[in-house]
């Protein structure tokens, strides 16, 4: 869920945090709940299967289409960060194609695709979660997603000669802790309006979250 909240010039959005704003972004928690359980189960099924380069490459198109559909349908907080996940959406699913369909796909060919992959969805989560800071309180758990894709996408790219177990242990990772992570997110997003009133009943508070301070530093990060 890369640029779910913002994108990079969104300066309007990254200085306030309205009641829209938060309940738009809560309306996708049980989309981010579903889509990290998904990952889990898909990352005990890479650790758990005796894979084919061919088996594994059709998996790991499968889960390409899944996100590309998930990307697609999680709400952002406006019209320009909704036509961009459409696009990386779209990108998405037609890696995943690409890849299932390709006939006999060696282990290098799995192996770009998959680090590919991860190095753009974790830069788009990268630049989403600087542009979120100020929307979102917990907008690390995005900076930390998009450092860790990033890591396994290097790590998928850095040996041309990869071993398929090596692609198992990054797609693995990957779906495992990244799955977990937007756990954690989903219960943060639906608990993001609830957070905002808490702040707007503290008397000689404004409506919104506005100012030098982040939200996190207004609110705290706990319940």
């Amino acid at each position: 869920m890369s640029n779910m909240f913002a994108l990079p010039g969104t300066a309007s959005l990254s200085q306030r945090l309205t009641r829209d704003v938060a309940e738009t972004l809560a309306r996708n928690w049980w989309r981010l709940l579903l889509n990290g359980a998904v990952l889990i189960v898909a990352g005990v099924l890479i650790f758990s299967i005796d894979w084919s380069v061919r088996s594994l490459a059709t998996f790991i198109g499968a889960l390409f289409v899944f996100e590309g559909l998930s990307a697609m349908l999680t709400f952002g907080i406006d019209a320009r960060v909704r036509r961009a996940r459409v696009l990386s959406g779209v990108a998405s699913i037609a890696s995943g194609i690409a890849i299932i369909v390709w006939p006999g796909p060696g282990i290098v060919a799995v192996a770009i695709f998959l680090g590919a992959w991860l190095i753009v969805v974790g830069t788009l989560s990268i630049s989403g979660a600087f542009a979120a800071r100020h929307v979102f309180p917990d907008w690390w758990l995005l900076l930390v997603t998009g450092l860790l894709e990033v890591s396994l996408g290097v790590l998928a790219l850095a040996n041309p000669g990869a071993t398929l177990a090596a692609i198992i242990t990054v797609g693995g990772i990957w779906a495992v802790a990244v799955g977990v992570m937007r756990i954690v997110l989903a219960f943060q997003l639906k608990e993001l309006p609830n957070r905002l009133n808490e702040h707007e009943a503290q008397p000689g508070t404004p409506a919104s979250y506005n100012g030098e301070q982040s939200p996190a530093e207004q609110v705290g990060t706990t319940r």
